[in-house]
């Protein structure tokens, strides 16, 4: 596959991003909107495991955004109807707008060896709730080797994502692939061959600005060669520890450059949405770091409280820059 037709095109708005309204005092915008007309949201679950402890800390930030991952644990496809219904309901009653789900699709957990209909699954099931909940947004990876060369492990993530994203788009749904776990995870030609190969507006790419340090890669570089085809931001930053290990820190006080990429985001034009994802406690990935089913409350909102005013201080420079 071949990085050289790709064309950088504008990427879709998600579903669920909400007009700005007046400013208020300061130049903070109610409802999560800060300077440059940025829309703010977080994954609920790095706040809290249950959904009322993730809808007060959006609540407690003034945010009105929420990209849901697990709810008491479980995953959004796994809810049962019931559990989903309710939590549907209760989303709505508190005036929150869902900007994306972050599913298990391609992940960590499901190597490309493993059984695609788990995939094909949660996506029938999301087509279903994802119109429920507002939006259209679905986080997808592409998929750990499972000890399969390269070549055909290439093969194989391109025929899942491809199929995958024929039934998104049949489906009204929006594939964002994360440059985390996978055959493309760390490489932008790589991300670039998957837009190009599978041709579609249903498949787009999230950019998360921290996981060029746990990869090893500059996140930048990656941001910069991929930027066109951007239609949703995690935002986390990291730092190699004394033992060679990744810890997570404050946005723009590691060294995964956030401040650089928002900046790059802006300057762009670039009107998705920033959603917080922390790793300061938890981390579904990693067994044995944090409890898989806790969250931080007070933490989610002090990140929240600092992305606010890393962003405060970048977009009014973007935004001089623009009308010199």
């Amino acid at each position: 596959m071949s990085t050289a037709s790709a064309e950088p095109g504008p990427a879709p708005t998600p579903a669920a991003s909400a007009p700005a309204p007046a400013p208020v005092a300061g130049g903070r915008l109610p409802g999560g909107i800060v300077s440059g007309g940025i829309a703010l949201a977080g994954i609920g679950d790095e706040a809290a495991p249950d959904l009322p402890g993730q809808l007060d800390a959006v609540r407690e930030l003034g945010w009105n955004r929420l990209e849901l991952r697990t709810i008491a644990g479980v995953p959004i496809a796994r809810l049962d109807e019931t559990a989903f219904a309710r939590s549907a309901d209760r989303i709505r009653t508190a005036g929150v707008a869902v900007v994306g789900v972050a599913s298990k699709i391609g992940d960590w957990s499901r190597p490309v060896t493993g059984d695609f209909a788990l995939d094909l699954t949660e996506l029938e099931v999301l087509a279903r709730r994802c119109p429920v909940l507002g939006t259209r947004l679905v986080r997808v990876m592409s998929y750990p080797s499972g000890g399969l060369p390269e070549a055909e492990w290439g093969r194989r993530a391109l025929s899942r994502l491809r199929e995958l994203t024929r039934r998104a788009e049949d489906a009204g749904l929006l594939l964002a692939l994360e440059n985390c776990a996978g055959w493309a995870g760390d490489r932008a030609e790589r991300m670039l061959d998957l837009v190009t190969a599978i041709d579609s507006p249903a498949f787009r790419l999230l950019f998360d600005t921290g996981n060029g340090v746990a990869y090893g890669y500059s996140s930048p570089e990656m941001l910069a060669a991929v930027i066109g085809h951007v239609a949703h931001v995690h935002v986390k930053d990291a730092v190699i520890g004394s033992d060679g290990g990744v810890g997570f820190v404050s946005p723009g006080v590691g060294t995964a450059h956030v401040a650089e990429c928002l900046r790059m985001l802006l300057a762009h034009g670039y009107t998705g949405v920033l959603s917080i994802e922390p790793h300061l406690h938890l981390r579904p990935h990693l067994s044995g770091v944090g409890d898989p089913g806790s969250g931080d409350h007070a933490a989610f909102v002090a990140y929240g409280r600092a992305l606010e005013r890393l962003v405060g201080r970048i977009a009014p420079a973007e935004d001089a820059g623009r009308t010199r």
